[in-house]
């Protein structure tokens, strides 16, 4: 309901009440008053005809005539008949009652009178019960209106702005996932979408804030570790040119520089663990999932297209998506990196007993612990000694000179999955290298 409705309604039923008030005052009854003489006479001609049956007659109700009401009396006071016991019944009472006195004539003389009832205080009182019901229903109606209005108020203002005091809070709280629920019904319709659009362009800017730091985070580890690569080789050449030195002064300023160079190390070293320990911190949430959804992360982590058909068997797993989604594109951009040839992927669900796997190609997921997806690839693998190497902390297999890089991947990977109660492993194909990720079957 729109505010100038209301209004109008409000002023339609202000003008109605005034009218009838106008009315009941300035209104003329006296018509209502007075009897019908015609009416009058007639009835007296027929009580003056029927006057020697009437006037044996003592105390009778007789039915009313037309629509009047009446008393016949003898002179010397005797009631003959009378249509309502409760009208006048004597001359000095009808004279108070303002009722309509007639003599009755007959051959023999004014032998009584007959008194017509005086319907003013009737009228009045029907007159009064039809304002105080018009009042009545005009009071009821603006009170429905009312309600109805107190109700549109609250729902569709007080409501609404209850609803958005109770976002801010949560945005000030820095809830910027739960949206805020639209509806332009109500006169904050508008502005729930732009605050909604604020949300989103907060979250959107605390989203980027956040991988901007982590990105940043992420630089200062690889170039930590870039740094300590030229440092080894100063402090090596420094230790040389120690046993070269021609004199004290040499071996000083050498002694200096290798001292510096420790220094150095140190400091970067330092700044490599705490960046690593926050990179660390990294939350996990298992969930049950179906295996099914890693068929879509493969997909999507897939941008060149080199996957050929993944193989993944169906089960329900415990893991995190986002992160099993991470630890998947992180596993297949290495691959494009250090491989560049085709990748297979394949299933297969392993028994853990005792700590020994146990091979379950075939049978159902029912009662197995893991299942395993392998991603392979044929780029010629890495040395079997560097496989374990290379899932540790900045460390990277020989095949990967050359390419930027700065060793998290698979460390951070395995960090993943060991969090979600599964694993990571590598080993060489026979073509090139695979990617065990083992996930726990629900």
């Amino acid at each position: 309901m729109k505010k100038r409705y209301f209004f109008l309604i409000m002023i339609i039923f202000i003008l109605l009440g005034a009218v009838i008030c106008i009315k009941v005052a300035n209104g003329d009854y006296s018509r209502d008053y007075l009897a019908d003489v015609t009416a009058v006479n007639r009835l007296l001609a027929d009580i003056e005809k029927n006057w020697d049956d009437i006037s044996k007659k003592r105390d009778e109700q007789v039915p009313i005539s037309g629509n009047l009401d009446y008393t016949v009396i003898g002179m010397d006071g005797t009631v003959y008949i009378m249509t309502r016991t409760d009208m006048a019944q004597t001359i000095s009472a009808a004279t108070g009652h303002y009722d309509t006195i007639r003599d009755i004539e007959t051959e023999d003389g004014i032998v009584g009178r007959l008194i017509i009832h005086n319907p003013t205080k009737d009228n009045e009182r029907i007159r009064n019960r039809k304002s105080a019901v018009t009042i009545a229903v005009m009071l009821s109606a603006m009170l429905l209106i009312m309600l109805i209005y107190f109700i549109y108020i609250n729902r569709r203002v007080v409501g609404p702005f209850a609803g958005m005091k109770s976002f801010a809070q949560r945005i000030a709280a820095g809830n910027l996932d739960t949206p805020l629920e639209m509806d332009r019904g109500h006169v904050f319709g508008e502005f729930t979408e732009a605050f909604d659009i604020m949300r989103e362009e907060l979250k959107a800017s605390r989203e980027r804030e956040e991988a901007a730091v982590k990105s940043r985070k992420e630089l200062v580890a690889q170039l930590s570790h870039d740094i300590k690569t030229p440092v080894a080789s100063i402090k090596a050449m420094a230790e040389v040119m120690t046993l070269t030195a021609k004199n004290d002064m040499e071996k000083d300023t050498l002694s200096s520089i290798n001292g510096k160079a420790d220094q150095i190390d140190k400091l970067i070293s330092n700044l490599f663990h705490a960046t690593l320990e926050e990179l660390e911190q990294l939350d996990v949430k298992p969930e049950e999932i179906s295996s099914k959804d890693i068929v879509k992360m493969i997909t999507e982590a897939d941008y060149l297209k080199k996957v050929t058909s993944p193989d993944i068997k169906d089960a329900v797993i415990i893991g995190d998506s986002l992160r099993l989604n991470q630890v998947i594109s992180n596993i297949i951009y290495n691959s494009y990196k250090y491989a560049g040839t085709d990748i297979t992927v394949t299933s297969r669900f392993e028994k853990m007993d005792n700590g020994q796997a146990e091979k379950q190609d075939s049978e159902p997921a029912m009662d197995k612990n893991y299942l395993v997806i392998e991603i392979a690839d044929k780029g010629g693998g890495v040395p079997e000694g560097e496989l374990d190497l290379i899932m540790e902390k900045f460390k990277r297999g020989s095949n990967t000179e050359g390419k930027d890089g700065a060793g998290l991947g698979l460390y951070i990977s395995k960090y993943l999955m060991e969090k979600m109660e599964g694993g990571l492993s590598c080993y060489n194909n026979g073509e090139g290298l695979t990617a065990a990720i083992r996930v726990r079957v629900a």
